[in-house]
């Protein structure tokens, strides 16, 4: 494991900047601190005009570089995982899609088999987007296997997975007593609002009986009206309620999200990317869940027009985030690790910089431009130096 000392740097604590020091051993951090450290490390590296973050944790995912969750394959998961470092996240929730049971099932199978290798960003488990969804909000998501929400099906699969399900998205307007959204809720398994046809008050019961998220706020759901705020007002009204956020200024419009930004707060918002396997590739044609996607100028579209999923990438969403809503780099922090972190219910070792948890780390320069990606104290990624 990395031997790593971080001087002179910028460091993002959950409740402080200061400049200091991170020393990284075992793959993690053993040291933070203001003044000297008090053991020598193997290598040291300068973080002048840099600040040091959290990794970045991607919980909503579905593919990067070539691959999909959905291609069940040992070496799709790798890709994925080798890949994202590139982009400062650490940590991964590998995304299904609404497909036919046998395919779903597979893809849980080989989540439940994998293992991460260093300098990887760690695959923690399953976003189970789909298929108890609502046809009315499909968006790209097959409408020939959607299907009611069902205990018994998603308790097979949490076995199949070996446990490793951490969110699910549904329509709690389909669950019936929202039986699913309470098991969910009983096991401490994130119940997300999503391809949802609800309205507010749909959305405030639902939350009561255990929705605490709202899968990618804005995108296939009800937005604000003023006779029925629908999901987004639930969103910006229900303190309970986390929400995802694609901020490509694609998926939600640079204004939507400001105004997200100003009236949900950073405590409550989580970036994700809803990437495709085209991610980090040239614009083309690629598959999504047996569908074709075109991929243009940075949009994604099935081909009647619906958008289907992102090419973006965490560094870009941060520093988008910035430049349409004057974000801190505080809020980065939370929107981007801490948030997630508590979220998925691994904020024990993730999530902040702090003695004791995994040496997740993403150094920034002053234009939030990502410079290098720990991962559990191996350097997973340095940006290349420009030449003159």
């Amino acid at each position: 494991m990395g031997d790593i000392l971080l001087r002179n740097v910028r460091i993002c604590l959950p409740d402080k900047l200061v400049t200091g020091y991170i020393g990284m051993r075992n793959g993690e951090i053993v040291e933070i601190g203001e003044d000297e450290p008090s053991v020598q490390y193997g290598q040291e590296v300068d973080g002048e005009n840099r600040y040091a973050l959290p990794g970045f944790i991607d919980g909503h995912i579905h593919g990067a570089a070539g691959a999909d969750t959905m291609d069940a394959t040992q070496e799709s998961l790798h890709k994925m995982a080798a890949w994202l470092p590139n982009e400062g996240t650490t940590t991964f929730l590998a995304t299904t899609i609404t497909q036919e049971t046998e395919a779903i099932e597979t893809a849980l199978e080989q989540v439940r088999l994998f293992t991460n290798q260093a300098g990887e960003a760690e695959l923690i488990g399953v976003h189970l987007e789909g298929p108890f969804v609502n046809p009315v909000k499909a968006g790209a998501q097959p409408i020939a296997h959607i299907r009611q929400p069902d205990t018994e099906l998603f308790q097979k699969w949490q076995k199949l997975s070996g446990n490793k399900i951490k969110v699910v998205t549904l329509a709690p307007e389909c669950d019936e007593d929202y039986q699913l959204t309470k098991l969910l809720a009983s096991e401490q398994i994130t119940a997300s609002a999503g391809h949802t046809d609800s309205s507010f008050e749909q959305i405030k019961d639902a939350a009561d009986q255990g929705i605490t998220q709202l899968t990618h706020l804005c995108n296939q759901m009800n937005g604000i009206h003023h006779r029925d705020v629908g999901a987004v007002g639930a969103g910006f009204l229900l303190p309970m309620l986390m929400s995802e956020l694609i901020a490509d200024g694609i998926h939600v419009a640079p204004e939507m999200l400001r105004l997200i930004y100003q009236n949900v707060g950073p405590d409550r918002l989580i970036l994700i990317t809803d990437s495709l396997r085209g991610k980090g590739l040239e614009d083309g044609t690629y598959d999504l869940g047996g569908q074709a996607v075109t991929v243009k100028d940075g949009k994604a579209l099935l081909p009647d027009g619906t958008l289907a999923g992102s090419m973006l990438q965490m560094k870009d969403a941060v520093r988008n985030m910035a430049t349409f809503a004057d974000v801190s780099i505080a809020d980065i922090a939370k929107m981007t690790a801490e948030n997630p972190a508590k979220q998925y219910g691994i904020y024990d070792r993730k999530g902040s910089l702090a003695i004791g948890k995994d040496a997740d780390i993403v150094l920034l320069d002053d234009q939030l431009t990502l410079q290098a990606t720990y991962c559990k104290g191996h350097l997973a990624y340095q940006k290349e130096e420009e030449s003159c």
